[in-house]
């Protein structure tokens, strides 16, 4: 699938290691260092991306990339597992990030939109958005797309020298049209 932005034509990947793991992973470390959009302090060695995506396809969870008309990552996003209990099986916990010199460019919207139709192919009935309550940017764009806050933690994070809310953003989809107890 290719579409239209700022930057000419792109395509829509299914990520893969080999391909995509280097970039995906200097994305996430530029926003480990950066931001608040990731509660967490260190940067990730080269051999977390090996485990990460092992995950992702173990638990058939997505990473869908966006390149650029050359070919480079643009961003990615993905979800995963939002709490470790069976009942759960139906929510996920959706990420969207994109390389900081392309932002706000239209890729975030073009990856959440999707991420959105990949979660209703697999019969998801809500993504949750775990957002840095100060990240008018992420929480402008899930509303974009539906989403909306749900519940707000407050001073649940410490970064950068301070206490961070953590806000959390609920899209809830048609499907499954057949939910199951059970495994």
């Amino acid at each position: 699938m290719t579409s239209e932005s700022t930057l000419g034509a792109t395509r829509f990947v299914d990520c893969s290691l080999e391909r995509h793991g280097p970039a995906i992973l200097d994305i996430l470390n530029e926003v480990i260092a950066n931001s608040t959009a990731i509660y967490d302090y260190v940067p990730r060695p080269a051999s977390s991306m090996e485990g990460w995506f092992r995950a992702k396809a173990t638990e058939n969870h997505p990473v869908i990339g966006i390149e650029t008309g050359d070919g480079q990552l643009a961003g990615f996003a993905t979800y995963g597992n939002f709490r470790a209990w069976p009942a759960y099986k139906y929510a996920v916990e959706n990420s969207v990030y994109v390389r900081s010199d392309l932002r706000r460019r239209g890729f975030g919207d073009l990856l959440l939109e999707r991420l959105i139709q990949v979660a209703i192919e697999r019969d998801r009935h809500t993504l949750i958005a775990g957002i840095d309550a100060a990240n008018g940017g992420s929480i402008a764009l899930h509303e974009r797309h539906g989403f909306r806050h749900v519940a707000t933690i407050r001073e649940c994070g410490f970064k950068f020298g301070g206490w961070l809310d953590l806000a959390f953003y609920q899209l809830v989809l048609p499907t499954p049209s057949h939910p199951v107890d059970g495994a």
